[in-house]
């Protein structure tokens, strides 16, 4: 989400650490075996939260400092609240500082820790290299960025991460800038290398123009979303198509309103015919409103859009929350001093009233 990270660059600026309660954890069962099947409603869904940290700051910033990861209370937190995925950004230079290269073994070794803590409270934990089909602020597909740089970073996280049934591989977030053809080709290639690598994985497949369901249909820069999308092949046929939306008056994030809602919603359900037409389904893996109270039916109106078309959706991530988000961030769910910020309590009330969605 280019919305927030990019105005963090430590730890100073970002204020102190929350601290939340930690409660129980609640498992998600088989959530890759379902992701390219059509489903009942009483099927297990995702609920998940994405936890933002080691995503910001500059590369080359000191781990504590310019970066955090999520805290174990954290994860713990949204856990005991019923969420059943995390959706983890971090940053592809940070992990692997030199193209074709090895881990930076220190990287490598928060992100498996992270994992795991994710996995012991119960739930899924979604990889998601935050750079918006960038490396360096090189497009992926050009000379000092080529394909086979971003397929060999996916074989080696695959190779890390790749049996585990409860760890599914978002492939970028949010690319823009490049083609709809260049960027299914890029995601052939990553595909590729993960199954040639031997997972079975999950992969969630963004599109481009910020994988907007608002842009899905929308020709930004030249070719469709909608029609790129049939061209990506799966030897495993086990991937799900992901897009984010916000409810703002131009659909980033960025602003204290919600005054794009209905725009929104109706978005987020056009995108869900055209799934269920192309016998695939998705993920809303970024979406948020501000706390107004007007914002709060728009929020439940989005999950209840997935929620009730399992046929079409996974299921869906709020974004988001995370131990250095400060506490007047519009969008940001993290507890203060273990208090729910509104909502959270709204999204609590739109998790209640779907008792079908497995849990």
């Amino acid at each position: 989400m280019a919305r927030y990270a990019g105005r963090f660059q430590g730890k100073a600026w970002l204020g102190r650490n929350l601290r939340s309660i930690a409660l129980r954890g609640i498992a998600l069962i088989g959530a890759a075996s379902l992701a390219t099947q059509p489903v009942s409603a009483a099927t297990t869904c995702m609920r998940g939260i994405n936890l933002a940290g080691a995503e910001f700051g500059k590369v080359g910033d000191a781990y504590g400092k310019g970066y955090t990861y999520p805290s174990a209370e954290t994860i713990r937190y949204f856990a005991s609240k019923g969420f059943t995925a995390v959706r983890l950004p971090f940053l592809w230079e940070r992990l692997q500082p030199k193209l074709y290269a090895s881990f930076d073994r220190a990287e490598a070794k928060r992100l498996a820790a992270t994992v795991e803590l994710v996995r012991k409270a119960g739930m899924v934990v979604i990889l998601d290299p935050h750079n918006y089909a960038r490396y360096k602020g090189d497009l992926i597909g050009t000379d000092n960025v080529p394909q086979s740089a971003f397929a060999d970073f996916w074989r080696r996280l695959s190779v890390r991460f790749g049996t585990e049934a409860d760890i599914a591989f978002g492939l970028m977030n949010e690319p823009h800038g490049i083609a709809a053809e260049d960027w299914v080709s890029a995601a052939n290639s990553a595909i590729a290398a993960i199954r040639q690598a031997g997972s079975s994985s999950l992969i969630l497949v963004p599109g481009t123009a910020w994988t907007g369901a608002h842009s899905w249909t929308a020709g930004d820069y030249g070719t469709t979303n909608a029609a790129a999308m049939s061209a990506i092949v799966d030897p495993k046929n086990n991937y799900v198509f992901e897009v984010h939306q916000y409810l703002d008056l131009d659909f980033s994030g960025k602003n204290d309103e919600c005054s794009r809602a209905a725009d929104a919603v109706k978005a987020l359900s056009d995108v869900g015919t055209w799934l269920k037409q192309n016998n695939r389904r998705g993920l809303l893996g970024e979406f948020a409103v501000p706390r107004q109270p007007e914002c709060q039916s728009a929020l439940v109106d989005m999950v209840k859009v997935v929620e009730s078309n399992p046929d079409a959706w996974l299921g869906w991530a709020y974004w988001a929350a995370g131990d250095w988000w400060p506490e007047d961030e519009i969008l940001n769910i993290q507890p203060v001093r273990t208090v729910d910020k509104p909502q959270m309590a709204t999204l609590l009330k739109a998790m209640s009233e779907n008792a079908s969605c497995g849990r």
